[in-house]
């Protein structure tokens, strides 16, 4: 009789663990579902470009928007993409408005430019949204974006250096693995 008891409580708390289990997963497959969403809403925007950075960080239901956009259309155009996705319960948007600037605007052309003319960076800007994102406050240049490799970082980074009219830039590029 003690053995069909032990057997019974056995029973029970594998039950119990294994719907646990079960109850856990969905929510990690429901945030790494909402991380792939937002990651396609955002790079489906139709006025997102190599001048715009655009960032963002799944907790649970809360997503929060990071970055800089040259156009503020672009700010509210993000967080109402993400707010209709299934799963997503509050949205922070810190994304920032770059200021207007008829010298930005020529510097962020000179930087793609000297960026994108170069043999192998070029194969950067094939695509839909090109992976090396130039973004231009008061005359300062920040890379972001991701890279193959430490010498198209590099590259990249000496390529806007060289650009007249830009007061600094920082490197950001991320080299994948």
């Amino acid at each position: 009789m003690s053995k069909s008891l032990l057997v019974g409580l056995l029973f029970a708390a594998t039950v119990l663990v294994s719907g646990q289990d079960r109850e856990h997963r969905p929510s990690q497959r429901g945030e790494e579902r909402l991380i792939k969403e937002v990651r396609h809403e955002l790079t489906m925007l139709p006025y997102y470009s190599v001048f715009d950075d655009l960032s963002y960080k799944v907790e649970g239901g809360t997503v929060t928007l990071y970055g800089a956009v040259v156009r503020p259309t672009l700010k509210s155009d993000a967080e109402n993409a993400v707010k209709k996705i299934e799963g997503v319960e509050r949205v922070a948007n810190n994304i920032e408005v770059l200021p207007l600037s008829p010298n930005d605007d020529t510097i962020r052309r000179a930087v793609y430019r000297a960026i994108y003319s170069q043999p192998g960076l070029d194969t950067y800007s094939l695509r839909a949204v090109p992976t090396i994102h130039i973004i231009v406050k008061n005359g300062n240049v920040t890379l972001t974006g991701a890279v193959a490799n430490q010498g198209d970082k590099d590259r990249a980074g000496i390529a806007a250096n060289g650009v007249p009219g830009a007061f600094s830039v920082t490197n950001n590029l991320q080299v994948d693995r």
